[in-house]
């Protein structure tokens, strides 16, 4: 992996930068849509590359393992083969699907054991395994093993939890050198900060993965409850410490304006279920706020889903058809929804690329954040 930054902003931590991998060029800062277990749902791969357009998307180790299985991907010849897609791909973990499970799940400094969501099964998972099957499915960057706390959580929890999985990324690091590349293209590592809400923890946390100089990095345990102001402080910290020559992500952030404020801290790479996850229930993301399209308001609405004239509008549908379609429980407006969201999200982190090369990043992005900041 090469990570080039072109341009910095000169009034906060903003960059625009290229991650060249052998998938291709990813253009920083970049949203990843989310393709949990092969695919981003509702979502045709034809409308993803020529609707959305995306440089990278993301897969999830844990619900890949179970279905449709490693063996499977094995056969395929590798995630991007078996689901059709010759763009990159990152996967988690499945670090945060064991913090989310925390009802089916025993954590022990070997590793974790859980049941299976979709039939009980029970399963164990350690950091070697782990770098298993990410190798075995293929993805062009692959992260480490890790817990995700809770918040809130208490401090002596934090600390353990954070050396843990300090514990844990050594072992992933020391075994990803010993198991072979299964396809023909070369696969980076993601090391995973993590701290919870407290300082001391994310300093410490943050020096420990600066020192291992790996060629990326991310943070993880942020966005899972705490005020945003919190996460701000958080990801400052962090991304201070983190070698600004290493892209940087920021794993399951966030809102549009979450992503702008914390492109201004320094972060280069995002990811989130919002955007799809919302659409799917009728909820718009638009230059000039969100629109719960299902309201009444809507029904004789004929103007575009956002009026401002920009590319990633899909003009072809007005505000009361697709409200229609919802109040007929038809599959097309969850369809039309998450495209619409998905593209905004790809726009927005598009022209903050554009406005960090043009030098007024900062200025763009307060009159941006005030205008999204809305319920329409």
């Amino acid at each position: 992996m090469q990570f080039n930054i072109r341009d910095t902003d000169s009034k906060s931590q903003a960059r625009a930068g290229n991650i060249i991998l052998d998938h291709g060029i990813i253009e920083t800062p970049i949203f990843m849509p989310v393709g949990t277990v092969g695919t981003v749902k509702g979502v045709h791969q034809r409308e993803l590359k020529l609707d959305i357009n995306p440089d990278i998307i993301l897969g999830n180790t844990y619900h890949l393992y179970l279905r449709p299985q490693i063996p499977i991907l094995e056969k395929a010849g590798g995630i991007h083969k078996f689901m059709n897609w010759n763009r990159n791909i990152l996967t988690d973990s499945g670090g945060y699907q064991v913090y989310s499970l925390s009802a089916n799940r025993k954590i022990k400094e070997e590793g974790v054991k859980f049941k299976s969501h979709i039939d009980g099964s029970s399963h164990f998972f350690t950091p070697e395994k782990v770098m298993e099957l990410q190798r075995s499915i293929g993805a062009d960057i692959i992260m480490a093993f890790d817990e995700c706390t809770p918040f809130p959580c208490e401090y002596k929890y934090a600390k353990s939890s954070m050396n843990m999985t300090h514990r844990w990324l050594d072992r992933c690091i020391k075994h990803l050198k010993k198991i072979p590349l299964k396809y023909d293209y070369d696969q980076t590592f993601f090391p995973i900060v993590q701290g919870s809400s407290y300082k001391d923890l994310r300093k410490q946390s943050a020096e420990y993965i600066a020192s291992l100089g790996e060629e990326g990095n991310a943070i993880g345990g942020l966005s899972v409850g705490e005020p945003p102001e919190e996460m701000y402080e958080m990801t400052s910290i962090v991304t201070e410490i983190l070698p600004k020559e290493k892209p940087c992500y920021l794993m399951g952030v966030g809102t549009p304006i979450n992503i702008l404020e914390s492109i201004a801290l320094g972060v280069d790479m995002f990811d989130c279920v919002l955007p799809t996850r919302n659409g799917r229930n009728g909820m718009l993301f638009t230059v000039h706020g969100t629109i719960n399209i299902k309201n009444k308001k809507w029904e004789d609405d004929f103007s575009a889903l956002d009026e401002m004239d920009i590319t990633w509008v899909d003009t072809e549908y007005s505000k009361a058809y697709l409200r229609h379609l919802f109040t007929v429980n038809e599959m097309l407006g969850k369809q039309i929804a998450t495209i619409h969201n998905l593209g905004f999200y790809l726009w927005l982190v598009r022209e903050a690329r554009k406005h960090i090369l043009a030098g007024d990043f900062s200025i763009w992005k307060k009159t941006m954040v005030q205008q999204m900041n809305k319920r329409l």
